[in-house]
């Protein structure tokens, strides 16, 4: 296994899926890709955020930040890079994982509550969908 895209969503969750990472990197060799897709609202216009610049930049250094902080956990020469777009979670993960030529997404779970039960989970979303295997690491908080 040579990389391993860890997916993050800034949530209370994120430390302990780093850490699932970082022990599965240093068993296998692997390299991480830290990832955040960032979300926008459908109700927001589309101009305040294609011709905004500090509207998209606020957004990107918001989420740089987190995963910046997160990688301080990460052992220096297991941190391949740290990796922000506009995307939905589900696409944005699967897409970047094709790009990059992950070998595995780390991803974490989140509570079955009410909405996801409609909507289904993210991590769910990206087993569904995604073209390689996904270790969901279940957290409890």
């Amino acid at each position: 296994m040579k990389r391993i895209l860890v997916a993050l969503d800034g949530s209370p969750r994120a430390p302990k899926v780093i850490a699932a990472a970082v022990r599965l990197a240093e068993m296998s060799g692997a390299n991480l890709l830290l990832y955040h897709a960032i979300g926008v609202s459908p109700d927001l216009p589309r101009e305040a955020w294609v011709e905004a610049d500090s509207f998209a930049d606020v957004l990107v250094r918001h989420a740089r930040a987190g995963l910046e902080e997160l990688a301080k956990g990460v052992p220096p020469a297991r941190l391949e890079g740290i990796v922000t777009s506009f995307a939905s979670p589900r696409d944005g993960i699967c897409d970047i994982a094709k790009e990059r030529d992950v070998d595995l997404i780390v991803i974490g779970s989140h509570g079955f509550g009410g909405l996801d039960r409609v909507l289904g989970t993210v991590a769910a979303k990206v087993v569904n969908h995604a073209d390689r295997n996904v270790l969901v690491v279940r957290t409890a908080l």
